[in-house]
């Protein structure tokens, strides 16, 4: 099990990291306005389910390179630091065009809801990177099951992610409101999101192997 200091800090940048507005964010947003609030739970539910998958992923793909080369930890941490760097870069030189809602939706049927919001995320390559780059500097080979340790992290990273955008979904109509009359936020949340990412490369860069 990870150490309950070293999973309050994943939570806080988890944390962190689902309420600065991206893709799937609005997405939920504009599914939820244009056709309604079970409807953006649904797609909700699609996009934890493509979570799933990411995690599953990594957590067999990671545990395979750190039994088959001794170094790889080191050298996936320092990949990771430079990718999550590279992410913050991306989040302040955004243009925000993510705001924008979308009244052209078509109101679609629960399944093709949560294929939808599935496939957002299961086809989105970054999602698995992102977690490969974020797990490694939490995992403790020496504490026990690699896979069961990035499960762990995973399901937590679900459920805050779930029950954020599950208020959300709740709250679309006025979400969308308050980003329009707010302008500013934009400007917020990509140096909000920015200094999340750079913290979490430095901690990266400066763990040591385990």
């Amino acid at each position: 099990m990870i150490p309950f200091s070293e999973l309050l800090v994943f939570i806080v940048a988890a944390l962190g990291l689902v309420i600065t507005p991206g893709p799937n964010m609005i997405y939920l947003i504009s599914r939820s306005i244009t056709q309604g609030k079970k409807a953006g739970i649904i797609s909700l539910i699609g996009v934890i389910c493509g979570f799933l998958f990411h995690i599953s992923m990594v957590a067999f793909g990671l545990t395979a390179l750190l039994f088959a080369v001794p170094i790889a930890f080191t050298l996936l941490k320092l990949l990771g630091a430079c990718y999550l760097l590279y992410m913050a870069f991306n989040a302040v030189k955004s243009s925000g065009s993510i705001f924008e809602n979308r009244p052209d939706l078509a109101h679609d049927k629960p399944v093709k809801l949560f294929t939808m919001g599935f496939l957002t995320n299961v086809l989105n390559p970054k999602m698995a990177v992102f977690y490969l780059s974020l797990f490694p500097q939490f995992i403790q080979p020496d504490a026990g099951s690699i896979p069961l340790q990035c499960f762990e992290l995973g399901l937590t990273q679900m459920g805050i992610s779930f029950t954020i955008n599950f208020l959300i979904v709740l709250s679309a109509a006025k979400m969308a409101v308050w980003f329009a009359q707010n302008p500013t936020w934009i400007k917020i949340q990509k140096w909000f999101m920015a200094s999340i990412l750079v913290g979490l490369a430095l901690k990266m860069a400066l763990t040591k192997s385990k």
